[in-house]
């Protein structure tokens, strides 16, 4: 293989992935062509930035995840899950099933039943059909582990306008 095509082979190959979306609740999505995002990204402007925050964001998430599920019990990282769910959608309402719950979480589905039993019984939720309503998000909040509160603040401090950003940084 000559140095171009390896080159050529390279930059294909980055323009895939082997990764899947999946939509976890109902709401609005938009779709933008992969070549008019790579546009937008080359020009290195405001959507460079918005993406890099993102990228961050959720290169933050992730790890606290990782975190979250080595030492904390599985009310706590519900409670998380729940939360940062609640947080990406307008009202107290989630629609998804316990078995999409627990394949999130990687765990097994009697495993959250149990816990969001328990919400349920302190009054923090109500569960019914598919459908989590939040009845009191600052109990959820005083249940949830310190994972939660790291994600947010990261998330709410990079996605924030580009002028508190500066801010922020000061």
């Amino acid at each position: 293989m000559t140095r171009g095509n390896a080159a050529t082979e390279a930059r294909v190959a980055s323009q895939s992935t082997p990764s899947r979306a999946i939509v976890q609740s109902g709401g609005y999505a938009y779709r933008l062509a992969g070549e008019r995002l790579k546009q937008e990204f080359g020009r290195h402007g405001e959507m460079l930035h918005v993406l890099l925050r993102y990228t961050q964001s959720l290169i933050t998430q992730m790890a606290q995840t990782a975190v979250c599920n080595r030492h904390h019990s599985l009310d706590q990282q519900l409670c998380r899950w729940l939360l940062l769910s609640l947080d990406r959608m307008p009202g107290n309402e989630l629609t998804m099933t316990q078995e999409f719950i627990a394949n999130m979480l990687g765990v097994r589905r009697e495993g959250v039943t149990e816990s969001a039993g328990k919400l349920q019984k302190h009054g923090a939720i109500r569960y019914a059909r598919g459908k989590i309503t939040v009845l009191d998000r600052a109990q959820l909040e005083r249940c949830s582990c310190e994972c939660y509160s790291v994600v947010k603040n990261e998330t709410d401090r990079l996605h924030c306008s580009p002028q508190a950003a500066l801010q922020a940084a000061r």
